[in-house]
Order: C-alpha cells, then structure tokens, then sequence
C-alpha cells in the first residue's frame, strides 16, 4: 500500500467519524456545591448504564455527552464526606444543579463510593502507577514519552521519530515488561505498531504495574507491565488532532466512536507519523580517499526518513443482553524507516532501510454476570498477517558527510540483502472472574501465542538458510484468589509457563570438506510454574502499605530467538528462559492541607533475584547486538515520588529512582577461581536518573471563557558506564543526560474543546544519549491543534 494512498484513507476517515459522531448524542451539564453554595472540586460524576463519567473542575462544573435515546439513565455523584446523590436523566432535561450535604457518617465508610476509576486501581495490592493520558491529550506525546515521565522507568531511543525503542523498569528491559492494549499482549504487533509511534491521544489511562503482575494480565513478564487502556465510552465521540514541528515531523491522530440507541457502535483509530530526522549531531569523521580524520565534527543527518500510517476499525455490538461489549475489528498500517546507523555511530549508512506493514483482523467479546451474578467473561484473538522486509542493495560505503564509494560488484553497505519474512503471529486469551460475595473472588486467566516466520532472501533464492524452520509458541494459564476486607486485601496465585521452540540447527556433516554446512532440526521445550501474591493494608483513610512476591519467569521472544531480520538485532536459539524473585514494598500517603491544596507521597523499595538474566552484548563486529543469558543478577532499589496541587491551577511533583544492578554471578562456565566480574554493576543500564515536572493554568486575559496552561518537565538520568566496570583501564561510558522541555496550550470554550499548544523539547540543546555515542534530537520545537465534542 503506497504513503499517498493510506494518507488519502485517513482523511475519509476523518470525514466519515465527523459525520456519524454528529448524530445521536446531546450533551448534560451541571453543577456541585456545598451547603453554603461554595462549588465543589473533583466530585465524581458517574452513569452506570453506559458506564461513562467524570469529575467536577474548580468551579463546580461538569459536562458529560450521552446517547440522545429515550432511554432512562440515572446519574450518580459521589464525593469524600458528603452523602452521595442519584438523578435520573431524563429526555426533557439536561442541567442538573445538585447541592451536596456532610455525612454525618465516618470519613472511612464513604471513601469507597468516591474514588475515581485511577484511584481504585492505585489502592490496589499491586505496585501500580496509573498515568491519566486524557491530561496529556493536548500535546504532541506519544505513548512512549509519556512513560518516560513515570518514575521508575526509563525509555532508551536510539534517535529520533520512529526509532528503535525500549523501556525498562526497575532495572528490568525490553521484553521483561511486558506492554497490553485493553489487556491484550502487543507481542505480535509488529513495527508498525509501537510505544514511539502510538500518540497519547489512543489511550484513555496508562496502568503501569511494577514488579508482581495481576493474573488477569496473562503473561511471562519477568519485571512488570504496562496496559494501555483506550477509550471506553459507549457514547459518541469525536477527537482529532495535527502537530507539525522540528525536522519536518508531521503526527495526526482520528480517535472516533458512534453508538446507536439499539447499541450497535462503530469505532474508528487511526493516525500517522512522519519525519525527516535530519538533525545535526557530534561526530568524528574520516575521509574516504585521504584517511584524513575530522574529529567532533557537527553534520547532519541524512538517510533517517521514517513514516507510518495505521488504521484501527472496530464494529459490534454494547450494553446487550448477549453482550456487555462484542467487537470485531482489523488494523492496518504500513511503515518505512530509513537506516542511519548500526548500534553504534561509527558505522553509518546511506541507503539501508526497512519497511513492514500490519494486517490483523480481531475479536473482543466483554460480558458481566454471565448465567449467575458475578461470573464476568472476557475473550479476545487476533492474529497478524503482516509483513517485514530489510533492504540493502547498494554497494557503498559512506561517511558522515554524505560522501560514499561506490563499487562495480553486487554488494551491500552491511549485509547484501533483500530480505522479506511473515511472521504469521496470533494470539488468544480469555479471563474468568467469579466474585463468590464482597469479600471473595477467584480469577481464571489463559493466554495462547504462536509465531511461525517464513523468510525468502530475493537475491539468494537458493539459499538453505532462509527455508529452515523459526517457530515458538507460548502458553501462559493463571489462576488467583483475592480476598477483600473494608481497608485490606490479599491476593494469591498460581500460574503455568509452557513454550516449544521449532528451529534448524547447522553443522559440519562428519567427513565433509571444510565449508560445508548441513542443518538438523532441533526442538526446545520448557514447561515450569510461578507463583506470588500481593497485600494492601490502610493504617488511615490516606495512610497505604502494600507489599508483593512472586516466582515469575520470562520465556525468549522469537526476535531474542531468531534475530528482527538484520536491522539491529542478531538471533540466539540457545537462550534459556529467564526467572526472577521479586519482592516490592511501598507506603503512599496522601492528605489535603484545607480544602483544595493536596499532596501525594510514595515511596517503593524492590528487589530482584534474577536467574539466567536475558542481556543485549554487541557482537564480535559491534555492528549487530545479541541477547545473551547472564546466570545471576541482583538488584536493590528504592523509587520516591511527591507531588502537590492546588485546585486545576497549581500542580508540581518530582520522582527519583535509584537501582542496584549487580552481577551476581560468582563462577563462570564451571571455574573455580572467582570472576573477575562478580558484584560489578551491569553495564549500560542507567542506575540513577528521575524527572520533575511544573504547570500552572490560568484564565485567558482574552476571553474569561478560555484559559492557558503552562508546563515545564526535567529529565535526569546519571551517566552510566557501557561495558564492565572492571574490564580495562579506559571506561566508556554514556554521559550525565539533562534535559528542559516547555509546554503552553490555549483552550477555547468552557469544556476545552479546542486546543492549541506550542511546545520546545531540549530547550538546552543538549546533547543527549540514551544508547553509547547514539546521539538524539537537540532542541526542537513542535505546535498542535486538537478538537474533540
């Protein structure tokens, strides 16, 4: 599918959403105070039968779109020390005007009823942080920058837009944090569809889980996981945006849903991202011809170009007696990505580059109180016909000029190459919950992947190698049990690992000339159980300890396998899976200083044990990397967070983390003398770093009906050395990263319909790393225009 014609797709898009939101719906209002009349901040507004809500802002106010149907809907608002109030919404009306009166019932029985949907989540057992994205809808964010801000992760890009990725967590990375979307894993997704080219506006809230993962979330992650919570309103909706900024980066984004009174929805997704990355970078270079060498040079990059365009559809049914929601969707979506460099910057290219499409048809099928109360069913499946192809053709060699050699004969700038595989990828995973009574509930968890990737070189057709077989499937099942009291819960399970790896092993026949290579089938099996559980006690109605355990295990991904195709990552089939002993403890408290000024603390202690400890190394060449099993690593941290605001004007807060990643492996490969490296810290993983955060909103001096905000964000991360700290007298290492961004948007209206946002990242123009000598954007400058009703 050519650029010019999925951008073309996305603008009738766009048309046919803005046509179907316009019909069906109207809009209630309204307003809380107090008995006194004084307005009331941060009530929780809700409508169960189409499970949609909100909160009130500083004035009091609220603002919801519902379905325009004849049918009945009660409204529901709840707050901290006051008696909870019903309306029912009826055709004729639509503002509510709802006085509030004091419970004269304790603080404790009525905290409950007032929580919001983040709230409930955060009071969890679980080390969980909830990132409330609609907050960050105005800017140009994707899903990726988004975490970064979230203490205890760290996101390393190797460049710009569309760039090789990976998150860590607490010292754990790539895919030992495992990423959902509505709780399904993203693990065959492909790259059209990652963390850097998701923008913010596709998710709803953001549910970080550090450490020990709910059963619900079947999946082997080693060291947490993310799910992506999109928008779950059964309403209508409409949300369109465009950013334009720096080194011609263009991002658009179509986030629509229509919902009939028979309960039929149609939902649309889809967005793009384009741009050059054409900026300048510190380098030294060498001449072609002479030898002459440039040291620290400034150049600009110039074979980076990357862009990817996915639409989501999804049509069904909700709120039905069948079904509480019953999907089917499929997503397509295509990308290109220009390959500057190798994984380090010493090698640089000019005409490498990838592309790869998404084609994934899906199901989802959501229903509560199936056959008896209680009993809530979910499945879901997709399965991902896309394809990924490598290019490298031309027999160059380049600097960082833009100079190159070219030679007569066939060849490539790295591996000649014209390399095209179908990963052929599917998943399915049902949950069952079965809540016995309010204080007892068991869930049931399955999860079922298989890859089988089918490869052809197109000029070595002849090839062996590119016919042998590259399969793997996973199973994971879990089930838990919770029990809840009114301020403490338990939680306990059991889950079961099972993988089998399909592959061609090559050899030397016996007798054979030397050269002479033969492949045999081989076939790895592993099958083990995991366990854990999680506990929350509240001292106060503010004061929370929380504390978790599990065996986890992590099972390889079949890129660790099998390698991504000769971009960046080369195959290893001997990886064993990896395991971990994870333990967290936290406390959060949380307290309001008169009436509006509030202040949030937490702090999380955490240790993990790991055992084969799946790790990236360069190759011999230092072109390619390869993950390697490490037998054991430790690690002891502690991660802290404040945060302080005052109304929808005022809000602050600061996080650092701190990790202690150690070798812990004290003999090697049978030795009896102890390693030279034993206790030394593992390399090229930051180990000190944190962010701070300001912003400040303000009625506009324009207009009393539209307001601006301010934001500003600091980055901090500690340098950190590339290799062992203890191998050789000369120490690499990434430097000490700060970074200064700033934020201002103008919302028009009462409800910030329309937005406008200007912002500047690496103020500074700093020179910032997250990989060794892999330099990334300097200052730049981004504006966005957004519309949602």
């Amino acid at each position: 599918m050519q650029y010019t014609n999925l951008r073309g797709i996305l603008w009738l898009c766009l048309f046919i959403s803005g046509v179907l939101t316009a019909q069906e719906q109207r809009q209630i209002e309204g307003r809380i105070t107090d008995t006194k009349g004084d307005p009331l901040l941060g009530v929780t507004i809700w409508i169960p039968e189409i499970s949609k809500g909100t909160t009130t802002d500083l004035e009091g106010d609220f603002s919801l779109v519902i379905p325009s149907n004849s049918k009945q809907f009660h409204l529901k608002a709840s707050f901290i020390g006051y008696n909870p109030e019903t309306r029912t919404i009826k055709q004729g009306n639509s503002f509510f005007e709802i006085r509030f009166e004091e419970s004269a019932t304790e603080l404790e029985q009525v905290n409950l009823s007032a929580k919001s949907r983040i709230q409930q989540i955060e009071a969890l057992a679980y080390n969980v942080e909830v990132v409330d994205a609609k907050k960050l809808h105005h800017t140009s964010l994707d899903i990726g920058h988004a975490l970064d801000r979230v203490s205890g992760i760290r996101v390393r890009e190797s460049g710009g837009v569309g760039s090789d990725m990976q998150l860590s967590m607490n010292g754990f990375r790539g895919n030992q944090v495992k990423i959902f979307i509505d709780g399904i894993p993203m693990e065959n997704f492909g790259s059209s569809f990652q963390l850097n080219n998701i923008p913010i506006n596709l998710a709803e809230r953001i549910e970080v889980y550090k450490g020990v993962v709910p059963v619900g979330l079947g999946a082997d992650a080693l060291g947490g996981a993310i799910n992506i919570v999109t928008n779950s309103d059964f309403g209508n909706h409409l949300d369109v945006s465009y950013s334009y900024g720096s080194f011609n980066t263009h991002r658009s984004n179509i986030n629509a849903i229509y919902t009939s009174e028979t309960g039929f929805t149609a939902r649309l997704n889809a967005f793009q991202n384009y741009s050059d990355n054409d900026y300048n970078i510190q380098v030294d270079v060498a001449d072609l011809e002479t030898g002459e060498y440039f040291p620290n040079q400034e150049v600009q990059r110039f074979n980076d170009e990357y862009h990817n365009e996915t639409i989501i559809g999804n049509i069904g049914v909700v709120n039905t007696p069948y079904a509480d929601k019953l999907l089917i969707g499929f997503a397509v979506g295509q990308n290109y990505n220009e390959i500057q460099t190798g994984a380090r910057q010493v090698s640089v290219y000019g005409d490498r580059h990838r592309r790869g499409n998404i084609l994934m048809p899906s199901f989802k099928y959501k229903k509560e109180d199936v056959f008896i109360g209680g009993l809530d069913v979910t499945l879901n499946a997709n399965y991902n016909f896309g394809e990924e192809e490598v290019v490298d053709t031309v027999n160059r060699r380049y600097n960082w000029f833009g100079e190159f050699i070219e030679y007569d004969s066939p060849g490539g700038e790295l591996n000649y190459t014209h390399l095209k595989f179908q990963n052929n990828n599917g998943i399915a995973n049902a949950n069952v919950t079965y809540e016995i009574n309010d204080s007892h509930k068991i869930a049931l968890s399955n999860v079922y992947t298989t890859f089988n990737r089918e490869r052809e070189n197109l000029l070595s057709e002849e090839s062996q190698i590119y016919s042998q077989p590259q399969k793997t499937t996973k199973n994971i099942a879990g089930i838990g049990y919770t029990f809840e009291q009114e301020n403490w819960s338990i939680t306990t399970f059991l889950k079961n690992y099972n993988q089998v790896n399909v592959f061609e092993e090559a050899y030397r026949p016996e007798g054979s000339e030397y050269g002479t290579v033969a492949y045999r089938p081989r076939q790895n099996t592993f099958n083990n159980f995991g366990y854990g559980g999680a506990a929350t006690y509240f001292l106060t109605d503010n004061l929370q300890l929380k504390t978790s355990f599990e065996k986890s295990f992590r099972l390889p991904e079949p890129n660790e396998l099998f390698g991504d195709g000769g971009v960046l990552l080369e195959g290893n089939s001997s990886l064993r899976p990896e395991t971990s002993y994870n333990y967290n403890f936290g406390v959060g408290y949380l307290f309001r200083i008169q009436k509006y000024h509030q202040v949030n603390l937490s702090t999380n202690g955490f240790y993990r044990d790991a055992k084969d400890f799946i790790r990236p190394r360069l190759n011999q060449n230092q072109v390619f990397q390869v993950m390697d099993n490490l037998a054991d690593v430790t690690n002891l941290g502690i991660e802290t967070e404040a945060r302080y605001s005052y109304k929808d004007k005022w809000s602050a807060g600061a996080n650092l983390t701190f990790q202690n990643l150690r070798n812990n492996t004290r003999y090697e490969g049978g030795q009896t003398q102890e390693s030279i490296l034993y206790r030394d810290r593992i390399p090229n993983i930051p180990y000190l770093y944190g962010n701070a955060d300001a912003s400040y909103t303000l009625e506009s001096p324009f207009n009393s009906k539209n307001n601006i905000s301010f934001g500003y964000n600091l980055l901090y991360v500690h340098s950190f050395y590339l290799y062992w700290p203890s191998l050789g007298s000369t120490k690499l290492e990434v430097p000490e990263q700060i970074a200064h961004d700033l934020s201002m948007t103008y919302s028009f209206g009462k409800y910030n319909n329309f937005q406008f946002t200007l912002e500047a990242r690496n103020l500074a123009d700093a020179n910032l790393y997250d990989n060794f000598s892999l330099q990334k954007p300097g200052r730049n400058f981004t504006g966005k225009i957004r519309y949602s009703f």
